[in-house]
């Protein structure tokens, strides 16, 4: 789920569990993680509620820029919106997924059979070799659990990044999520004339988490989807980078580019090896 869709415009899946390689045409065994309750109820449906987002051309964009000749890693790749596009740039993509109903509807897609993925929890970073850049959109890095969890992802991208290598992650600004939270107004995140999707969050302080719960009306059927993250100031996201060998090189308010401010509601912060 990209929990960052409805502001800056996945994951996304990471429960613990087994990993192993995932050849392009092989369908995953069922011993495999199964990602999270959503990722394995509604992965046909995803790429149809939440997929679509006019943030992604400058996502892709962006990271076209920062990989350099590549390889690239993205860290919770879902259905493929971003690594398909930043494939086609002509970069070496690889991922990382842990739910299989999600890598299925990446494998059905043009291009999908060809990304090499890794079936697995992306906290551990289970992959062989280096990469210029490692990424993960769509809040995907805030899905991971606790701090623990996204520690230890920081500290395995940093010993899979080549010299100079970059991680690029984009995260909500804490003080935002919680006035958005906290007026009680459900925010649009996606409609068509088929189909509404509508997020209310709920924030737990003492947990430093959120509960958004995803109200999909469609068919005459509504759907109720929830997703937790594990949010994290700026200021805290640069100190565990720091502890994992890395260091802030920018941090703009948006994948355009934009400045950072204090009116931001998001952030994308890149990060280099020291």
């Amino acid at each position: 789920m990209s929990v960052l869709h409805d502001l800056a415009p996945r994951s996304r899946r990471s429960e613990p569990g087994r990993r192993r390689p995932v050849p392009a045409a092989a369908t995953p065994a069922t011993t495999t993680p199964a990602g999270p309750g959503y990722a394995r109820r509604h992965a046909a449906d995803y790429d149809r509620w939440f997929a679509e987002s006019a943030a992604t051309p400058a996502t892709v964009a962006t990271l076209a820029c920062l990989a350099g000749p590549g390889p690239v890693l993205e860290l919770g790749v879902g259905t493929g919106r971003i690594a398909l596009p930043l494939a086609r740039t002509g970069l070496d993509v690889h991922g990382i997924e842990a739910s299989e109903a999600m890598l299925r509807q990446l494998r059905a897609k043009p291009g999908g059979t060809e990304l090499p993925v890794v079936l697995g929890d992306f906290a551990d970073v289970p992959v062989a070799g280096r990469f210029t850049l490692v990424y993960a959109a769509g809040g995907s890095f805030c899905e991971l659990p606790d701090r623990d969890a996204q520690q230890r992802c920081l500290a395995g991208v940093a010993a899979r990044l080549t010299p100079g290598g970059l991680l690029a992650l984009d995260a909500h600004v804490p003080e935002a999520l919680a006035v958005a939270a906290a007026s009680g107004v459900p925010e649009v995140v996606s409609e068509s004339d088929d189909h509404l999707v509508l997020c209310h969050r709920r924030i737990d302080h003492a947990t430093q988490s959120c509960r958004s719960h995803y109200l999909v009306h469609e068919g005459g059927r509504t759907h109720h989807v929830r997703v937790r993250s594990r949010y994290a100031s700026p200021g805290e996201l640069d100190l565990m980078a720091e502890a994992a060998g890395l260091r802030l090189m920018a941090r703009h308010g948006s994948w355009d580019k934009a400045p950072f401010t204090g009116d931001s509601t998001s952030h994308v912060s890149v990060y280099t090896r020291r």
